[in-house]
């Protein structure tokens, strides 16, 4: 009750004045007697540097990880800690001022800040001072060694989720993603992910990202003419039996209503990077032209969290990553009883910041760095997370399965933690790799992007079977119908 009381009197007195606060243009905040209530001493201390957006732009987002950041604080109650604010007036300039402030008065880690830009602009400080930054950015590009990223990084969720429909014996993938930054992203992790778990990926369609129609995309990845002729000369043939009488036939056509396509479409799981109206118009686009389970199987990222996609039929066992959240937490209870609001998921990452910053202090190991990328890594709100070298880092992320009951976890992501302690791997090209099929986009600028240059003279990905495996794939198709057919 006293340590609520004393976080409740805190937060009061931050909000109304700042008369015992010491303020730095651009920077600091330093609330030394009100935090030491709840375990802040000015004896030997660790200093962490929390550098957020307060003002500007993104104030909105830099006060709640601020508050959140204030819940860990009161809760952890470590002695050894002690927690500034640095306002980056949600601008690269801003950061820029942050740092200094921060550098200048003894930080020993940085925490923050919010956005790529800010990262960006503090990096060349924070490594030539030698403070280690744990970052919210999610993107890779600001990531490089002693500059870290507490973010769910793309890479890290195509790389979990191809490396599971892998071991369910998925091998041919298929990407449909929107043509801008979070695109690029995927397409580079996914021929990452395909060559670690030596499975293919077969073709990728590009879209404009205001776009809501994938009709055209859908129709080319999925060889639709091909598989529509494919169907239309069965049905022809049935037509013809059951005109002479054949009532077998007749019930066969019946089934066959309503399929636009039969035989192989190249692939056999197909990641979607999108979300929202736009993921389901997606889907149901691929399932007109007969792309469903269990021919293929739909994959996701973290972006599908929080799509209504239960009341969906053909999202059915579809699979995406999620964080494995800590289910013992009561952050955002404590969160909503001090500040009478409800927390966004992103004020998280500010409440394991500090968890993390009280381990390190609490570490007497001379090499912070080798503290932070210990491969037992840390503990928070949002699971696991280990730091690697190259600052990117793995969480405890689980694989969720859709279904009509609701959306269950298949894969566990603290047993997952457990096994995997290497970041996705580079890839390497060598002169057996087929490069995929790409739709919606000029090859030659895909492959730049995707791979960072142009691949050598290399065959395409071949997608068509022979003449013997297709009309197997047919027969199979038509057996799941309950259709038994000579080709």
């Amino acid at each position: 009750m006293f340590k609520k009381f004393s976080l409740i009197c805190l937060c009061l007195f931050i909000s109304s004045c700042a008369s015992n606060a010491i303020k730095d243009e651009g920077g600091a905040e330093s609330y030394s007697t009100d935090i030491e209530e709840i375990g802040i001493s000015d004896g030997k201390s660790f200093r962490t540097a929390m550098l957020l957006p307060l003002t500007g732009a993104d104030a909105k987002y830099g006060q709640g990880l601020k508050k959140a950041s204030m819940i860990a604080l009161n809760q952890i109650n470590n002695p050894n800690l002690v927690l500034q604010y640095y306002d980056t007036q949600s601008t690269p300039s801003g950061a820029r001022i942050a740092i200094e402030n921060a550098a200048n008065q003894g930080a020993d880690l940085i925490v923050g800040p919010l956005k790529s830009q800010e990262v960006q602009a503090i990096s060349n400080e924070t490594i030539y001072r030698g403070i280690p930054v744990i970052a919210f950015s999610t993107a890779q590009e600001v990531l490089q060694p002693t500059v870290y990223s507490m973010g769910l990084l793309i890479e890290e969720q195509v790389d979990r989720i191809i490396s599971y429909a892998a071991k369910q014996g998925r091998v041919k993938f298929a990407l449909l993603l929107p043509d801008n930054g979070t695109g690029a992203a995927v397409a580079k992790a996914a021929v990452k992910a395909a060559q670690k778990n030596n499975v293919e990926i077969t073709k990728i369609g590009f879209f404009e990202p205001g776009t809501s129609d994938f009709s055209s995309l859908a129709k080319q990845m999925s060889n639709y003419d091909k598989r529509h002729a494919n169907v239309a000369r069965i049905k022809a043939a049935l037509q013809t039996q059951a005109n002479a009488g054949d009532t077998k036939a007749a019930n066969d056509l019946k089934k066959l209503s309503t399929r636009e396509g039969l035989g192989d479409v190249g692939f056999d799981a197909l990641l979607i990077a999108e979300n929202g109206a736009k993921l389901t118009a997606a889907v149901a686009m691929f399932s007109y032209y007969d792309v469903a389970y269990p021919q293929v199987q739909f994959l996701g990222t973290s972006m599908w969290e929080g799509s209504k996609l239960n009341n969906e039929a053909v999202f059915s066992k579809s699979l995406y990553p999620t964080i494995d959240k800590n289910p013992t937490s009561d952050f955002a209870t404590q969160y909503y009883i001090v500040f009478n609001e409800k927390p966004s998921s992103l004020y998280t990452l500010a409440y394991d910041g500090v968890l993390i910053a009280s381990q390190l202090a609490s570490s007497t190991a001379e090499n912070i760095n080798d503290n932070i990328t210990d491969t037992a890594g840390f503990s928070g709100i949002n699971g696991k997370i280990r730091f690697f070298k190259d600052g990117s880092n793995q969480h405890s992320l689980s694989v969720v399965e859709v279904s009509r009951l609701g959306n269950m976890p298949v894969d566990n992501g603290s047993a997952y933690f457990e096994t995997v302690s290497q970041p996705l791997p580079e890839f390497v090209f060598d002169s057996d790799y087929k490069a995929p099929q790409i739709f919606g986009k000029d090859n030659a600028l895909a492959q730049i992007i995707i791979y960072g240059q142009m691949l050598p003279q290399q065959p395409i990905m071949e997608v068509e079977k022979s003449e013997n495996d297709e009309a197997e794939v047919i027969r199979q198709q038509l057996k799941s119908m309950g259709i038994s057919i000579n080709q």
